[in-house]
């Protein structure tokens, strides 16, 4: 049977398979020494390892996960493949048996082993006290992080200061043992006072805390009454409690809509919706009582009101960065007040609220709490974040994610063609002219409103298995305000976007990425009427000497079809005429001076307002890409010292991105398929599999 191994010398701790029936692991902490007591089971055993085997290699018998140093793209994060169901049948094999014995902590073997590198991540469970909460996610956060959860038995009662205890020794361990990592606390509900208080006593530990729906706001919870009706209930009625319970944790609905394609017709969805609430969760509701019981859960009660004092008392004193995700139909706390109070009070707080989950969100469908940690910029695995080395790449759950939620209209409305240039100039359908190998730097003009983004990242993506890492204004950046969803801003991140800066984008060539790079920047992006498809660069030869340091192809790219989607009526200059808009417009801008981009500019490309352009739709066209022939600095050093010479390579990428340019708007006139219209009609008499045809190069 395959066991995990951590790099974490202090955590020789058990693993189990939620599958397997009649097991049972034990393990207690004593230094740097685990012992462990393992009961062998009639289809097999457990075993226990304290062996460090990152390859993969055999050892006493027992085979090890094999350990990846780097994230592939599009991998497999498994959100969708595990449910609720899977959490239930998680809690019904660990309390199969009374387990009796203080807290400890286990690592499920779906988290398998993670990249080189990773940082430690323990998961804080809430009522619970199960530590299986995490299911749906285990898989994607196995990848990412050494994965432990804490496991509180039924019948435990350590009080709470005594659970700070467990959790802040394991902490110190593994600060001892790796102290240039930083330590992931995930704390759901009741495990939110938990992070919280184990933050305050240790300010000098590097913490990244993860709080779901945390619990200290629990004066202010629907369960407060509760506690004395609890108290007067008989034991022979405790069964209708689990019921009563489930409906204020959790969204039923959403939890059974894990794994339901989102793509299947609505008659379909609906119907495999209505039989996971019959056949699993509604059945399953009867077990929260085996979960927890009513002593159980009149103590858990007790120590969530001690729990949230505890935190409250000293949460001033957290110095940790702290990620919050709040639910917007959470019955059992005010958790989206309690955001906008902890956001005020945490000195490094990010805020994403969840509007249509309930308390339980990490069981109920919503994206993967992984996709969420590298959307807020929040996974790292050292002290602090860098764009380039810690940047994971996209799973194809979030690819598919992006393209059915996000850019399902775009990408149908605007049925985008690819052309590209071969060495000898020859213009081909396709991508087959941009190197495969990086370096590369590709260049181009930014349309209105940066539209072409999301289908040339697809492009690149479906074609060439290449993530190209796109610039993005810094003030994506920024964190204001505790009530920002987790929206189009956080996924572009999550598909490489990184701050345009030049430290950026030394990091990125160095590494040999495919880098995108706007020299217009936002300014071409938000263009004035009349300037459609013209370039606004710096007179700067800004990017070619640092292409040419590293020795990277330079691909020049021309777009078309923004004028085919949309008509710009009232641009930057309009809005400023208009008195209430006018306000709103230098309100935003006061908001990016902070961000001082170019100030060695000058001219046009230095004055980068961002706003809101009026847009008529358009009835919509097409889009249109051409990717010009590369140009080489290999074997040019001269680039990087010679400023005259650089400038003509500089000149001579502009000179082609207009060309390009130029070339789509007449062919474009030659494609029978231009409009929507053309394109529907297309489709209704051909394959659905069968891409509509455009103009011959």
């Amino acid at each position: 049977m395959a066991t995990t191994t951590t790099s974490s010398s202090l955590l020789a701790l058990p693993s189990f398979r939620s599958n397997r029936p009649n097991f049972k692991v034990r393990a207690q902490i004593s230094g740097d020494k685990a012992t462990s007591s393992v009961e062998p089971q009639m289809n097999g055993s457990v075993s226990v390892s304290n062996v460090q085997n990152p390859k993969g290699s055999e050892v006493n018998g027992t085979v090890k996960f094999q350990r990846k140093d780097e994230i592939e793209l599009l991998w497999d994060d498994g959100y969708g493949s595990k449910s609720v169901k899977d959490y239930f049948a998680a809690a019904r094999e660990i309390l199969k048996k009374p387990d009796g014995g203080p807290p400890r902590w286990f690592s499920p073997v779906d988290c398998g082993q993670p990249i080189k590198d990773a940082p430690t991540l323990f998961f804080l469970p809430g009522m619970d006290g199960t530590g299986t909460g995490i299911v749906p996610h285990q898989i994607a956060l196995g990848r990412a992080f050494h994965v432990w959860c804490l496991h509180i038995p039924v019948h435990d009662r350590t009080p709470f200061q005594g659970l700070v205890k467990i959790v802040e020794d394991v902490l110190r361990q593994e600060h001892a043992t790796r102290p240039d990592k930083p330590i992931y606390l995930v704390g759901e509900s009741f495990g939110g006072c938990l992070a919280l208080a184990v933050a305050a006593r240790n300010p000098s530990l590097d913490l990244v805390l993860i709080l779901v729906n945390p619990a200290t706001s629990f004066e202010r919870s629907p369960l407060q009454p509760l506690l004395p009706i609890l108290e007067m209930v008989p034991e022979e009625l405790h069964f209708t409690i689990p019921y009563a319970l489930s409906f204020i944790m959790g969204d039923p609905i959403k939890m059974a809509s894990i794994g339901i394609d989102n793509q299947l017709p609505a008659g379909i969805k609906l119907q495999k919706l209505r039989e996971k609430l019959t056949n699993s969760m509604l059945p399953l509701l009867s077990e929260l009582g085996g979960i927890i019981p009513r002593e159980t859960l009149l103590w858990k009660l007790k120590l969530l009101r001690s729990g949230a004092a505890y935190a409250n008392s000293r949460i001033h004193a957290v110095q940790a960065e702290v990620l919050l995700l709040a639910s917007g139909k959470d019955r059992m706390l005010p958790s989206q007040e309690e955001s906008k109070r902890l956001y005020g009070i945490l000195k490094n707080c990010t805020v994403r609220c969840f509007k249509e989950n309930g308390h339980t969100l990490l069981l109920e469908d919503s994206i993967s709490l992984l996709t969420v940690i590298k959307g807020t910029c929040k996974y790292r695995r050292s002290r602090r974040y860098d764009f380039a080395s810690d940047f994971l790449p996209p799973s194809k759950g979030e690819l598919d994610f992006a393209l059915q939620e996000l850019l399902r209209f775009l990408r149908n409305a605007v049925s985008s063609v690819f052309l590209s240039t071969m060495e000898d100039g020859t213009i081909v359908k396709g991508l087959a002219g941009v190197p495969d190998e990086g370096p590369v730097l590709l260049v181009g003009y930014h349309m209105l409103m940066g539209l072409e983004l999301g289908p040339m990242s697809e492009a690149f993506i479906k074609e060439k298995n290449i993530l190209f890492r796109g610039m993005a204004h810094p003030i994506l950046y920024s964190e204001t305000g505790s009530g920002k969803e987790f929206d189009y801003m956080d996924w572009i991140k999550v598909f490489g976007a990184y701050p345009v800066t030049a430290t950026n984008l030394f990091k990125l060539l160095s590494s040999k990425s495919h880098v995108l790079l706007y020299p217009g920047g936002a300014r071409e992006a938000l263009h004035n009427r009349g300037e459609q498809y013209k370039l606004i660069w710096p007179d700067q030869q800004e990017f070619v000497r640092m292409a040419a340091r590293f020795g990277a192809t330079i691909v020049p790219f021309g777009t078309v079809g923004e004028d085919d989607i949309a008509e710009l009526v009232l641009d930057y200059n309009d809005l400023m005429k208009i008195p209430f808009l006018s306000n709103y417009v230098r309100e935003v801008t006061r908001d990016t001076k902070e961000f001082k981009l170019r100030e060695e500019s000058s001219g046009e490309v230095a004055n980068q307002q961002l706003y809101l352009p009026g847009l008529l739709p358009k009835i919509p066209g097409r889009f249109y890409y051409l990717f010009g022939k590369p140009i080489h600095t290999k074997g040019r050093p001269e680039l990087v010292k010679d400023k005259e010479a650089a400038k003509r390579v500089y000149l001579e990428a502009k000179e082609e991105v207009e060309k390009s340019i130029a070339y789509l708007l007449k062919k474009r006139e030659e494609d029978p398929y231009r409009s929507v219209v053309d394109r529907l009609s297309y489709s209704l008499t051909h394959l659905p599999e069968n891409d509509v045809p455009s103009f011959e190069p």
